[in-house]
């Protein structure tokens, strides 16, 4: 990927393939795009979106929000991601990400939340495994029940929009060490694991009572786990029993 270049979008017409990029992407409704206008608008409040571009065309973005936390703090909120599917699987995701963090901390800010579907193996490990983020919260339908990834949101079917919270402390040692290429030091031993099916958009398709289910099996054990101060810093893609691997705070390093 030596032909792809990281840079900010500022034109109209860059911010408008963002916006087409997140049609192809996502398979969204209109409703739930992030329109240009709101692209702009973040701009200038302080964000901005990093773009992942071959040539003139763009073949992956970032869309970097800021926030304030603890009364002070100015903290970055990375609202979304895309990648077209032709360039999927090639790097370009954690391009994206460690430019983020670089721009971020160029900027002062030392730390990046955004939130990921906890059913979602591909991403978990993504963010688990090869960025270094931990996860201390959950947040049960985040978005709403006729968020448009439901099978038939109109039908009072559709399942659950719950959300982990990733916590990217950007100059954390574990951070430091998946940025510099190091393996990661984790334990191989958890405290406690939260497995997910292995085939879950399968499973909503096939059987959206079972997955209901299975969401709220999921949801129960993450709230049981974070409320005795365990803190997810791991995933196991097991094909069989893909699973989060949660760790007594001591246990990690920081």
């Amino acid at each position: 990927m030596d032909d792809i270049v990281i840079r900010e979008c500022t034109t109209t017409e860059e911010l408008d393939n963002c916006v087409l990029l997140q049609r192809e992407v996502f398979g969204l409704p209109d409703l739930e795009i992030s329109p240009r206008r709101h692209l702009i608008v973040s701009r200038q409040a302080g964000g901005w979106t990093l773009g992942a571009f071959n040539g003139d065309r763009l073949v992956g973005f970032v869309h970097h929000l800021t926030g304030v936390r603890d009364g002070n703090e100015i903290f970055g909120y990375s609202h979304m991601m895309a990648v077209a599917f032709d360039y999927q699987n090639k790097g370009v995701g954690a391009r994206l990400k460690w430019s983020q963090r670089a721009r971020a901390i160029q900027e002062g800010q030392t730390f990046i939340k955004w939130t990921w579907d906890p059913m979602q193996a591909r991403n978990a490990y993504f963010n688990l495994n090869r960025l270094g983020v931990t996860v201390r919260s959950y947040a049960e339908n985040f978005y709403g029940t006729d968020y448009p990834v439901s099978p038939a949101p109109t039908g009072g079917t559709g399942i659950d929009s719950d959300r982990l919270f990733a916590e990217w402390k950007l100059r954390a040692r574990r951070v430091e060490k998946f940025a510099s290429g190091e393996p990661d030091e984790i334990p191989t031993s958890p405290e406690r694991t939260i497995a997910i099916p292995a085939k879950w958009t399968a499973l909503v398709k096939a059987d959206s009572g079972q997955a209901k289910q299975e969401l709220e099996r999921v949801r129960g054990e993450f709230f049981s786990a974070f409320a005795a101060g365990l803190i997810c810093a791991g995933f196991d893609r097991s094909t069989v029993q893909p699973r989060y691997l949660l760790y007594e705070p001591q246990a990690l390093i920081n």
